[in-house]
């Protein structure tokens, strides 16, 4: 399944935008409860005006707010990020760490934005439970754990190490375009006749065809 859906997806890849660690941490901070399309259209301008730990660390919270403010929960996003930019610069110099162990005492800072940074930033495999990989990798049948760090430890044992990274980001777009949460395109589905949750959605291919979205969605 993870092969086929690697042929369908060779592109498959963060959709969030960043230049470097600190860039795509904050940016995963921002991205709960919010598409990436979004987060993206916002960063431009924080990073513009708050381009380093340090700058993030003496923002003003009215200005930082106003800014966060089209992602949703702005108020709690600019606390952890005002509290991520002064733990990067009290104990890491201004520095993004790259260990799992130093990423998860940030705050604002759990193992699935560690993951994402890890993977994507520091090219350290890692496995992004998000809600995507979580719903699809239940949906195969590869695990029926719902915490995320067991399905983490789950799914990690049956894939090698170095697929880690990739195979997220294949699910995750998987999960993005077409098996949705409420109406999966089954019968658009390349891994239909592998999948034990074959008719959990549509099946009729043109119908099915017709729900798969063909870019990020917003």
């Amino acid at each position: 399944m993870a092969k086929i859906l690697a042929g369908r997806y060779p592109d498959a890849h963060c959709e969030l935008d960043f230049q470097d660690p600190y860039q795509l941490l904050v940016a995963t901070v921002l991205s709960a409860q919010t598409t990436d399309v979004r987060v993206n259209s916002i960063t431009p301008t924080l990073f513009a005006r708050f381009p380093d730990a340090t700058a993030l660390a003496g923002a003003d919270r009215t200005e930082l707010e106003t800014i966060v403010q089209p992602t949703g929960f702005f108020r709690a996003k600019s606390d952890s990020l005002l509290k991520l930019g002064a733990a990067l610069v009290e104990r890491y110099d201004g520095q993004v760490p790259g260990r799992l162990k130093d990423l998860v005492t940030l705050p604002g800072v759990g193992r699935k934005t560690a993951n994402v940074v890890l993977g994507n930033a520091f090219g350290v495999p890692g496995i992004t439970v998000d809600t995507h990989f979580g719903r699809l990798v239940r949906r195969f049948g590869w695990t029926a754990e719902e915490d995320p760090v067991k399905v983490e430890h789950a799914v990690g044992a049956l894939f090698p190490r170095k697929e880690w990274t990739q195979l997220s980001h294949t699910l995750i777009f998987h999960g993005r375009r077409t098996c949705h949460a409420r109406r999966p395109a089954c019968g658009a589905c390349p891994v239909a006749r592998l999948c034990p949750s074959y008719g959990t959605g549509v099946t009729d291919p043109e119908k099915a065809a017709a729900l798969v979205k063909t870019g990020p969605p917003r």
